[in-house]
């Protein structure tokens, strides 16, 4: 049995130790907001916090999760100002990535809430956004870092 803290929740689920976390948030506690994307780390859309910082959930195993404090796009608040900025700044399209960039974004603000924009680049660097809504990711990344999404 493995126990799990989510979104402030504890949970008790029976898989093996070395099932993908992604899967247990989605198909075992039906929390869909992290998506599948590559399966492979690659794209970010399966982006969730542990233990604060963004970790891509399809390549961490569940046992590696046991014990430490996962928060997905659903326990992000939405008064969260990266979540209000996405909204001002219309970011998503088809909307696919964006509870992966919104987890990267606030994982970025967690740790510099002043970041430059070349630190911005960087750090979302590994999320990819199949509609090319870059230029409005980090404008609401900019937006959210400066208080004024509210």
């Amino acid at each position: 049995m493995i126990r799990l803290e989510i979104n402030g929740k504890s949970y008790q689920v029976d898989v093996a130790p070395e099932v993908p976390l992604l899967w247990v948030i989605r198909e075992r506690l039906k929390l869909t907001g992290t998506k599948f994307g590559c399966g492979i780390g690659m794209c970010g859309s399966c982006t969730v916090h542990i233990d604060g910082k963004a970790e891509r959930s399809c390549q961490t195993p569940v046992g590696d999760a046991q014990g430490k404090k996962i928060t997905t796009v659903e326990g992000l608040p939405e008064s969260h100002p990266v979540k209000q900025a996405w909204i001002k700044e219309q970011v998503p399209q088809c909307g696919y990535c964006q509870s992966g960039q919104i987890m990267q974004a606030a994982a970025l603000l967690s740790e510099d809430p002043r970041p430059s924009e070349a630190k911005i680049v960087e750090h979302m660097n590994g999320n990819l956004c199949r509609c090319g809504t870059y230029p409005r990711i980090k404008s609401a990344i900019r937006l959210a870092s400066k208080g004024g999404a509210k």
